[in-house]
């Protein structure tokens, strides 16, 4: 199963465990709603999913590395306490609260949220005296004395053991009482996720040409050489800061992050002439309309390798053009509604001054919510971050228009806010134009072969491009995109009707 899919069953794992009855009791009993046991290669994701799943069904998440667990820390520590049986008195052991049920009860707190996921990690790396302890939690949802909450769901995570020399087998009995799910790597799906993520354009377009390198794992008489998809995603945020600071980036560099010397070799020698078809090229005049003859006429003659790699670059400087748009966006609508309830409030008698000042708190408490549950994604916090500076931009230039009443006061901020919706319109325009020049240097080039199939799957999956689209259309993207559907279906059609003349000629009719 791949990661996306992964994902999905954990959030339909959670609305089916978290359903209530007429009663008001869960429908699945809590010893029927079994833990969710995702094995799979180290740096797939596992982590970044249950994350990403607990934020969109807007539960609460604790998580723990078991590894990074004793005995004790997990199942309590003992104490003795007086106990009278059959009117005798006794010396019992008990246990103090676990730290996992009580860091549990400490989310419930903080966040005022009663359901959620506890996570556990590398479960199957668990130390010998820790082993039993988490066998029993799998199969009775408690440690020790103490009962994981009513409304928390356990979902744990480990990796097989050609990943790691301290993994244990569990038996049978354990496993029975689990449900399995085998995560597997898929280049395309993370892709995805990589577009949404904003991964640097130079790793997307390398590895639509090696995607044999994506992920690697393997032992030899030197020891592990791996690449991940962490890897690949942290070394993303690395190149990125690194263009910005003008710090060089090399082999040395990028080996760090890609354990394994051959794929890291290939890479930087990819990195280094990507970098130089930036400049050769000059994306940017591309976009602006103002393709030179002499590139298109280099790229005509050029190996696949160099016409992908141009494709790659006006991918990600288009990708740029889409995310900036999607964040003006964003902070539009979020300025029209607090504008509409401002609005709202000045005209049932509140004081301008009142109004503005309840709009910023509630988003202030939006933003601080959100972050106590871990229901934001960085993309998300920022734009709260930037709406709130806007507000309060709003409320400075009310006081700084001389208005001596509500309503002087809110046609100032009308008019802030119809600054930002003009300055939308005119990055509509602009990403349109871009947008056409793209095509049309990419038609210009390429003509209607393998790169343009690229460059339109590009757009389709990079969910920015998706939201641009659908909000403001593109007429080449459409007309080409239909194309490209047509051809397939019509591939298709013949590979099936030579698939049955084969099967005929077989059967002898």
């Amino acid at each position: 199963m791949n990661i996306r899919r992964a994902k999905e069953e954990i959030k339909r794992t959670v609305k089916a465990y978290l359903k209530k009855n007429a009663f008001g009791e869960y429908e699945i009993t809590s010893i029927r709603q079994r833990p969710i046991l995702l094995m799979g290669p180290s740096g797939i994701g596992k982590t970044a999913v249950i994350e990403q799943a607990a934020r969109e069904c807007g539960v609460g998440l604790v998580s723990y590395t078991i590894t990074h667990h004793t005995r004790q820390s997990a199942v309590g520590l003992p104490y003795i306490k007086e106990k009278v049986f059959g009117g005798v008195t006794h010396s019992v052991t008990e246990y103090t609260m676990s730290e996992i049920i009580a860091s549990v009860y400490e989310k419930m707190e903080e966040t005022g949220l009663s359901e959620g996921i506890l996570f556990i990690d590398e479960i199957n790396c668990a130390s010998e005296t820790l082993a039993p302890a988490m066998l029993q939690f799998l199969q009775c949802k408690q440690f020790g004395n103490q009962a994981v909450p009513e409304g928390w769901i356990i979902i744990a995570a480990g990796n097989p053991p050609e990943y790691n020399k301290s993994v244990k087998e569990f038996d049978v009995v354990t496993l029975d009482r689990v449900r399995k799910i085998e995560v597997e790597e898929d280049l395309a799906v993370w892709k995805e996720y990589a577009s949404a993520q904003s991964v640097a354009d130079c790793i997307l377009s390398y590895l639509e040409l090696r995607k044999e390198n994506f992920y690697s794992f393997q032992t030899d008489a030197y020891g592990k050489r791996f690449v991940t998809a962490r890897g690949w995603e942290d070394l993303s945020e690395m190149l990125k800061v690194c263009g910005e600071l003008e710090i060089p980036v090399d082999y040395e560099l990028i080996v760090q992050y890609l354990q394994d010397k051959r794929i890291a070799q290939d890479f930087a020698d990819y990195y280094e002439l990507y970098q130089k078809y930036r400049q050769t090229y000059r994306v940017e005049e591309i976009l602006a309309g103002r393709r030179s003859d002499a590139a298109v006429n280099a790229l005509s003659e050029a190996p696949f390798d160099e016409r992908l790699s141009v494709t790659g670059l006006l991918l990600g400087a288009l990708h740029g053009e889409f995310v900036r748009y999607g964040t003006k966006d964003t902070l539009v609508c979020g300025i029209y509604e607090d504008v509409k309830k401002l609005k709202e409030a000045i005209a049932q008698g509140e004081a301008f001054e009142e109004a503005m000042r309840e709009r910023i708190q509630a988003r202030e408490d939006e933003l601080a919510i959100g972050k106590k549950r871990m229901h934001l994604s960085r993309e998300d916090e920022q734009g709260l971050q930037t709406l709130l500076a806007e507000l309060n931009a709003m409320r400075k230039e009310a006081k700084l228009s001389g208005a001596s009443d509500s309503e002087g006061c809110f046609a100032a901020v009308k008019c802030c806010f119809e600054k930002l919706t003009k300055e939308r319109e005119s990055m509509i325009e602009q990403t349109g134009e871009k947008l056409s020049s793209a095509f049309a240097f990419v038609l210009e080039a390429f003509g209607r072969g393998q790169e343009l199939v690229i460059f339109l799957t590009g757009l389709t999956t990079d969910s920015y491009a998706a939201k641009y689209l659908a909000e403001n259309g593109s007429e080449e993207y459409d007309r080409y995109h239909k194309e490209l559907l047509l051809h397939d279906t019509q591939e298709e059609l013949k590979r099936e009707i030579r698939s049955f003349k084969e099967e005929m000629e077989c059967s002898g009719r």
